[in-house]
């Protein structure tokens, strides 16, 4: 018997492009319907702070309202310590897949990067959903402390320098780059003392235990109602109307001087675009939310409804300004 046609073993070239394809398309197939099908269980935000400060408050309130949006929940998960520099690690190595989410800071993405050696890039590892929201600083004292004003208040410290301490709720955070920048600015020298957060440095400052700080006015404003912290300058670029009758620092006398924290929303870097949409729009309509709306007037937080490549951009010319702030004046980042 002849064959008038001869059948090759040996597959051509062509035949394995197709098949590689083929196979490429069923592995991507579960990746996209998961994406699309995001969110199908719980959601955790690390909040690279102690619970109970400033940060943890709007974090709680932004996970409830993500929650809400998302229809899963969204649990808050504190990991301080390192500059927020812990959080932001264990955020960068987790899975790209939008269920570990980072509340992060300029002290966990720009300035501890910058300032020390971390396992992870503070821009590269991570995608930015949005900015959440903007707290300025208060300079504050004991009021143990006689000092009514800054301009008093850098008297009595420039009269028994390196006496006086202040508190911040971390090294790299935007309270400690606010008192360094306040002391390369005035002249004047504090020992600094770091917390792992906001909300243990004001108990050691309201109980005299470090009589300074320049923190968040969300985490302090309470105690300087009741007199138990006394406000000497604002850091925002206009009065606070919870406190209306501190200054800011250019009325201080302390021109083109703004010192507050930014919170973003990030995931880790690769997360697919698909989840990344769904979480930008979650993210848009908690901004605009009443509740969140609320909370933030409460802490005189400003809101940023700012997009994806304009939160990228935002955290880049953070981390050029504190580049060149570091570099400029010498601040010191570790103790």
């Amino acid at each position: 018997m002849t064959f008038n046609k001869t059948f090759s073993l040996i597959p051509t070239a062509a035949s394995v492009i197709t098949a590689i394809s083929a196979l490429s398309g069923l592995a991507f197939l579960p990746l996209t319907a998961a994406a699309q099908a995001f969110p199908t269980k719980t959601i955790t935000l690390v909040n690279p702070y102690a619970v109970g400060g400033p940060a943890d408050q709007l974090a709680r309130v932004l996970a409830k309202g993500l929650g809400e949006q998302l229809g899963q929940p969204v649990i808050v998960e504190n990991k301080a310590g390192g500059g927020a520099s812990i959080g932001a690690a264990f955020v960068a190595k987790a899975p790209a897949d939008g269920y570990t989410l980072l509340y992060g800071t300029s002290a966990a993405h720009v300035v501890t990067p910058a300032a020390t050696r971390v396992p992870y890039d503070g821009i590269k590892d991570f995608d930015f959903i949005g900015i959440v929201a903007n707290v300025p600083n208060v300079l504050t004292v004991h009021p143990g402390i006689k000092a009514n004003n800054v301009k008093e208040f850098i008297a009595l410290v420039k009269s028994q320098p390196g006496l006086l301490s202040y508190a911040s709720a971390g090294l790299g955070s935007s309270p400690h780059i606010g008192m360094e920048m306040f002391k390369y600015r005035t002249g004047t020298f504090l020992l600094h003392i770091p917390y792992r957060g906001a909300a243990p440095a004001t108990t050691d400052m309201v109980a005299g235990t470090v009589p300074v700080g320049m923190l968040n006015i969300s985490g302090v404003q309470t105690f300087i109602k009741a007199n138990r912290l006394r406000a000497l300058v604002y850091g925002g670029r206009k009065r606070s109307p919870s406190l209306p009758d501190v200054p800011t620092f250019a009325e201080a006398g302390i021109p083109n001087f703004i010192s507050g924290s930014w919170y973003s929303l990030a995931a880790p870097a690769k997360t697919p675009a698909p989840v990344l949409d769904r979480l930008t729009k979650a993210l848009t309509a908690v901004l605009v939310s009443p509740e969140f709306v609320n909370t933030a007037a409460q802490q005189s937080a400003e809101i940023y409804n700012f997009t994806r490549a304009q939160t990228r951009a935002f955290v880049q010319e953070d981390a050029k300004t504190m580049s060149e702030l570091i570099k400029g004046t010498g601040i010191k980042l570790t103790d």
